[in-house]
């Protein structure tokens, strides 16, 4: 008899957050598909087996086609979509359960809590954070790309108004640190794959930003974890940008050494 619900998540050398994860998901999906990255170096696929998930090692190529491929395998009427790094609170626990129960949608939307130095953030926009986290299996599909990948639902989603997901995308500062250089990386080129181009005037989202968050947007009701948020939120807004225009100068240096050079007779070299 195929599961009623399915867990499916990804993991690229999450050996400190996923035994967190996993636990969170206990009593509460029949089955729990976890793909791995074949760049893995860590113990993530022993400690997912361990907790008896199925695993799936698969190289990575883009965050939306190694969600697609849990999704494939997973086999429940319903899927729940998680990261390493989200726990399931006890009051979803219950909330999913009763919605499955008597489902009146194909999808839920699903509220979170961002926690960052060891503190909630209700503020500076990150107060209302809602995703579609839970859905009938033949219903979604994931789209997107290198860096955002998105939920395509072919049906109607409600919101699941008891319980949140706990998420804690950064342990500390230096955990902060060192994904923004891969991050932004992934943005920019991504930016660029659309046509977008640098401009001077990208140079002031940074300190924009900083103000919408922190003040517009209160930010700083968060204490100092909320104003350390906002200063780096836009740093990564204005990083990206940045190396944006990286790509442009790199590209033109290409261009300028693929084009054959005339000696002085005006004969082309090549």
């Amino acid at each position: 008899m195929a599961p009623l619900l399915s867990a499916i998540l990804i993991a690229t050398d999450e050996e400190k957050d996923l035994p967190g994860c996993l636990e969170s998901l206990q009593g509460l999906a029949e089955e729990i598909i976890v793909v791995v990255s074949a760049e893995t170096g860590d113990r993530t696929e022993g400690i997912a087996r361990a907790a008896g998930a199925q695993v799936i090692r698969r190289k990575f190529d883009d965050y939306a086609s190694q969600r697609q491929a849990s999704l494939d395998a997973a086999t429940g009427e319903w899927c729940f979509w998680i990261d390493p790094d989200e726990r399931v609170d006890p009051p979803l626990r219950e909330a999913i359960r009763d919605r499955l129960a008597a489902p009146d949608a194909q999808a839920y939307e699903i509220g979170f809590e961002v926690r960052f130095l060891g503190r909630p953030l209700h503020w500076g926009g990150m107060g209302s954070e809602r995703h579609v986290r839970l859905f009938q299996r033949k219903k979604g599909r994931f789209v997107g790309g290198l860096l955002h990948e998105g939920l395509e639902i072919d049906g109607s989603i409600s919101p699941l108004l008891v319980g949140k997901m706990i998420h804690t995308p950064y342990k500390d500062l230096s955990d902060y640190l060192g994904k923004l250089d891969r991050y932004t990386s992934l943005a920019a080129r991504k930016r660029w794959d659309q046509g977008q181009r640098f401009h001077l005037a990208h140079h002031l989202i940074l300190p924009w930003e900083f103000f919408a968050r922190a003040v517009l947007k209160l930010g700083v009701l968060d204490g100092q974890p909320g104003l350390i948020w906002a200063a780096l939120a836009a740093f990564h807004s204005w990083l990206k940008y940045v190396k944006l225009g990286r790509i442009a100068e790199s590209s033109r240096d290409s261009r300028a050494h693929s084009v054959p050079h005339e000696d002085k007779r005006g004969v082309k070299e090549g």
